[in-house]
């Protein structure tokens, strides 16, 4: 009996069919999340919820692109999330495309002007907890990375 039949959900595929499943369902999540207000964006908006109600946080994604490689504050400000997001049990996943991110997420609601895009949390709405079909997918996918010792696996965002 495989771990997705003890579940009662469809096995994620193999190798690249695993990994589009996987964007996809990030994609579905991240509009969901927004339009839900579960949606927390910005290194320093995320480390203060995090510090605030880490319980409310279900999920987290680190976004970067060529030209952040070389930024050492915010690979610094990546580790530490990422620790605290292991200490916490909050899965993360890395994106290496920031402007198809924003593409799905779009600019700040309050000012209309670009968000950083960094760090991105997804947020239990409520005290029962959310059963989003695309965040359980997620959940399953970073499950099954870290058997293979990926711990932060990287997605690649649908076109």
């Amino acid at each position: 009996m495989t771990l997705e039949e003890v579940h009662g959900q469809e096995p994620v595929p193999e190798g690249h069919d695993r990994m589009q499943g996987a964007g996809k369902a990030l994609h579905e999540l991240l509009v969901s999340a927004q339009r839900r207000g579960c949606l927390t964006a910005g290194v320093y908006e995320s480390a203060k919820l995090m510090n605030v109600d880490p319980d409310n946080v279900a999920f987290c994604v680190l976004a970067t692109d060529e030209e952040d490689e070389g930024d050492i504050a915010l690979q610094i400000h990546f580790t530490l999330i990422q620790a605290f997001c292991c200490e916490n049990d909050i899965d993360i996943v890395r994106v290496n495309d920031v402007p198809k991110l924003a593409a799905i997420v779009g600019p700040s609601e309050e000012s209309g002007e670009p968000r950083d895009l960094h760090c991105i949390l997804i947020t239990n709405p409520n005290e029962d907890g959310w059963k989003d079909p695309a965040l359980e997918k997620l959940n399953l996918f970073c499950e099954e990375s870290r058997n293979v010792n990926d711990w932060v696996p990287t997605i690649a965002l649908p076109e």
